[in-house]
């Protein structure tokens, strides 16, 4: 059952909330199904509340960061939102870009290449800096219309793209041919160097940590990024495990010159998902998501709800299984309903390890205006740990 939060908590459209103390797996048997009562969590600074307004962060908003992203995307901090199914749409896209970012459209989010335009034409309503638009390729027996989905994305003048799944050699010339950038999304090195091949303008590198699908190599970002950075001549976006400006400064210090995100700007006030979903990402640890479909060789990172448990468990028995035994469990349209119904069990969640570093549910604006002043005073304190 979800956490019995106060009603007030739950609906308040204010920005600051009280922050919850995250309690290990061990300390939580059965915790999805009592209540749970939210409680300061214990040493921790709260100076960084998100009710702090965003220009106060030293001036973080104003400040602009250098890289090779930041220059070929036209954005003022190389802070990507990674393109979400359900969760990538104008509200979030816009606000994310309006912030100094790049915010990203899922295109199969929209049922239509048609509907697709609609929401770009929406996007534009309300931001006028560059936003992109995340185009997955995967694998199916009555695949979408890809071709007609990369074409409304060139019609509607969009200039910055996000593959991610299978190889989008296939659409690089058109895509190329139309002026736009092409950011592709990476698991291995080997991939990376594949895509920079096939002419992509960045890749997105993501490691273990990340929410959604991993790859099945099992490597983490402190290893694959800067191994990604030491292979690559085009620039590249560390992804996965990404929710501070601790961990920006990290992967810029690794060789990345951005970070994606996902999870994170999955709690935030402006991603249009149930503030219980919130709450519970809120409240969960590092330790809170499980991996799913390792039997199936198609690893995928979820929340640690009832579903993803039972799914484990069908996946562990003897002889394991197959998908039709769990399509029921883990079908898109039931974990889409649980976002928008706010049903912590519902359906599957997808979530990375960086829950464990999310303490509240910021806007888009004090969230990244946060993270830039952090990056900056861990890049500082780095520094100085090289003073005579």
């Amino acid at each position: 059952m979800l956490p019995k939060l106060a009603a007030d908590k739950l609906n308040s459209p204010a920005i600051g909330r009280r922050v919850c103390r995250k309690r290990s797996v061990d300390d939580r048997r059965g915790a999805h199904l009592r209540p749970r009562t939210p409680v300061a969590r214990q040493g921790r600074s709260k100076s960084t509340q998100s009710n702090t307004p965003f220009h106060s962060f030293h001036g973080a908003h104003h400040v602009k960061m250098h890289t090779r992203v930041t220059r070929q995307l036209g954005i003022e901090h190389p802070i990507i939102q990674g393109g979400m199914q359900w969760v990538g749409v104008a509200e979030l896209a816009a606000a994310v870009s309006n912030a100094g970012g790049l915010g990203i459209l899922t295109a199969l989010t929209q049922p239509t290449p048609d509907d697709l335009r609609r929401e770009i034409a929406r996007t534009r309503a309300m931001t006028d800096s560059p936003f992109g638009v995340n185009l997955t390729i995967l694998p199916a027996i009555q695949p979408p219309p890809y071709a007609a989905y990369v074409q409304a994305i060139i019609d509607s003048g969009v200039k910055i793209v996000e593959t991610a799944g299978n190889s989008p050699k296939e659409f690089i010339a058109r895509f190329k041919d139309a002026g736009v950038t092409i950011v592709h999304k990476c698991t291995t090195v080997r991939h990376a160097l594949s895509a920079e091949r096939n002419g992509v303008d960045m890749v997105s590198i993501d490691g273990l940590e990340c929410a959604g699908h991993p790859g099945e190599d099992d490597v983490g970002g402190l290893v694959l990024i800067p191994a990604a950075a030491r292979a690559l001549k085009i620039p590249i976006i560390a992804s996965g495990g990404i929710a501070d400006g601790r961990g920006m400064a990290a992967a810029l210090a690794l060789g990345a010159e951005g970070v994606n995100m996902g999870t994170r700007f999955c709690v935030t006030q402006e991603a249009p998902i149930h503030e219980h979903i919130k709450q519970a990402l809120v409240q969960g640890t590092e330790r809170d998501t499980a991996l799913l479909f390792r039997t199936l060789k198609n690893t995928a990172r979820v929340f640690r709800n009832a579903i993803a448990d039972e799914v484990r468990t069908i996946e562990q028995r003897p002889g394991g299984c197959t998908f039709e035994e769990i399509r029921p469990l883990v079908a898109g349209a039931r974990g889409r309903a649980a976002l928008r119904s706010g049903d912590v069990n519902g359906g599957v969640i997808s979530a990375g390890q960086c829950i464990g570093l999310i303490d509240d549910v910021p806007t888009c604006a004090v969230l990244m205006a946060r993270m830039v002043a952090e990056c900056r005073e861990r890049l500082d304190a780095a520094r100085g740990f090289l003073a005579a």
